[in-house]
């Protein structure tokens, strides 16, 4: 792992998701930044001293050297340093997981893109949220035409944290984030509304063709945005809207999605995240829940029984335990299996950065209608 050490909360996440289904063994780090720091993390962590790296370049060339090198790492930095540590570590021959946005601008997400292609490593890209068993029933649900036509995609992602400045208080997690140095020229957009929009491109399987946007900073002195809305048109005719907002006052972590076809139409809300509400037109609603709506994609994701509730950490190993499959099927030179194919990977995250920076355009321009490419 890469980043992730004292004080943050998002390497302790993708940690206890790594291991949730015993295919990682986490077993070396350069955890922070600053020495001190970082070989603290290793120790609290129980690290080899010899494997605990005050540097994240020191840490790709030993262990690609070593006969028990690491396979793959994991980069749980701010924004600012997913390119060069990727980039090093793809270099040096290793496997990549990182966390979203992929980059901080589209050209960094292409090159990123070109070099794993070129070296033949897989670049996964941790889009949390596809790895729900009921989102992944929902994909399985609009592919097999149950909706039929998809008229119109709705999808919000609300928080309230970033309601007041409390970048100016303190709150380390909030000072990067809001820092267009560190966290890139999208606040809320590249934190939580690449997260909507990936939520929507994934399950619809669509992607739109141009965005209509509204990106503003609400509270006053803040440098990036913490609220976006926008209109999304598909080359099907279909018409969405997304709505991400850090400022939302009484929201939790709120990530909803709504589909609607000619034939019916589906809800999901990730604070409730067994369960789907699908809609036929004319019909009664009827409640999905996880263990109970079989699908093979719901299936792959299912853990414990119907009944026992599955969220966000098993979601989040969702992606690990694909990217294990994968990866394991290459040091194995065996095909991929079938099974991890919904892992999203560098392709989602440059289709994420070219949703920042087209949102950016528009709302620039007043809003206007410009392509997403």
């Amino acid at each position: 792992m890469v980043g992730g050490g004292q004080g943050g909360y998002i390497g302790a996440a993708h940690r206890l998701a790594a291991r949730l289904d015993d295919c990682y063994d986490f077993v070396a780090g350069a955890l922070s930044s600053d020495p001190q720091r970082a070989a603290e993390s290793g120790r609290v962590l129980r690290l080899d001293p010899a494997r605990s790296y005050a540097d994240y370049r020191e840490m790709a060339r030993v262990e690609a050297q070593r006969e028990d090198g690491i396979d793959a790492v994991v980069v749980v930095t701010p924004n600012h340093l997913h390119a060069p540590v990727t980039t090093a570590f793809l270099e040096a021959g290793i496997h990549v997981i990182c966390d979203k946005p992929l980059a901080m601008s589209l050209e960094e997400a292409l090159q990123m893109q070109a070099l794993a292609q070129s070296t033949g490593k897989l670049l996964a890209v941790t889009y949390t949220y596809s790895g729900y068993a009921m989102v992944r029933h929902a994909k399985e649900m609009v592919a097999a035409g149950e909706l039929g036509e998809v008229r119109f995609v709705h999808v919000e992602y609300v928080q309230d944290w970033l309601a007041e400045p409390v970048e100016q208080q303190g709150n380390k997690q909030a000072e990067w984030r809001t820092d267009p140095a560190r966290t890139g020229p999208g606040g809320c957009l590249g934190d939580i509304g690449t997260h909507a929009y990936q939520l929507a491109s994934f399950v619809t399987g669509m992607l739109p063709s141009d965005i209509s946007a509204d990106v503003v900073a609400m509270v006053p002195g803040r440098r990036v945005d913490d609220h976006v809305q926008a209109i999304l048109r598909y080359p099907s005719g279909a018409r969405g809207s997304l709505f991400a907002s850090q400022i939302a006052t009484g929201e939790g972590n709120a990530l909803r999605l709504r589909v609607y076809g000619t034939k019916a139409s589906i809800s999901f809300d990730q604070e409730h995240p067994d369960f789907l509400w699908y809609t036929p037109l004319n019909g009664n609603p009827v409640w999905l829940t996880k263990g109970r709506a079989h699908s093979p994609a719901s299936d792959h994701a299912t853990r414990i029984p119907a009944g026992h509730p599955e969220g966000y950490f098993e979601a989040f190993a969702q992606l690990y335990r694909d990217a294990a499959l994968q990866i394991a099927a290459m040091l194995e030179r065996r095909p991929i299996p079938a099974s991890s194919a919904l892992l999203t990977t560098v392709e989602d995250g440059v289709q994420g950065m070219r949703f920042i920076e087209a949102a950016l355009r528009s709302s620039a321009q007043a809003g206007a209608r410009v392509p997403i490419a």
